[in-house]
């Protein structure tokens, strides 16, 4: 049913599950799974105390961060994954990779570590599911 899977990470609790459930399809489907972790440049500022490079600098080794963990995850699981740090617009960078990779499903947590907790919860998986082709599995 599903010969590649992608799951995007952002270190969430949420995140975690949708690994643990990535990882089960994997196995299930005898299927490589792919790994995106998405620095949002969107949020990036300048404040003259923070240097902007050094700021994103320390977000791309967050999110790489939470990669070696997905990997040490699917290679105890003895599931094949691939991953990539990306900069961007996330639901965008999320899609791309998913279109590079030509995944058949993605894996998404329902909610990420957005500091805003009103309307943006959610709103990368929101538009995600609300724009591709691909089935998308969408867990808490």
């Amino acid at each position: 049913m599903y010969d590649s899977i992608l799951v995007a990470t952002d270190g969430s609790e949420a995140a975690g599950t949708a690994v643990d459930h990535a990882i089960e399809l994997a196995t299930r489907f005898d299927a490589p799974l792919y790994g995106i972790a998405v620095v949002d440049e969107r949020t990036a500022y300048d404040t003259g105390i923070v240097d902007p490079e050094e700021a994103h600098r320390h977000l791309e080794e967050r999110a790489a961060e939470w990669l070696e963990a997905l990997e040490a995850t699917a290679t105890a699981a003895d599931v094949p994954v691939e991953t990539a740090v990306r900069s961007g617009v996330p639901h965008e960078e999320i899609l791309d990779y998913a279109g590079e990779r030509d995944v058949d499903a993605l894996v998404l947590g329902s909610r990420g570590r957005s500091s805003f907790k009103g309307a943006l919860l959610g709103s990368t998986v929101d538009r995600v599911v609300r724009t591709t082709d691909r089935p998308v599995l969408v867990v808490g």
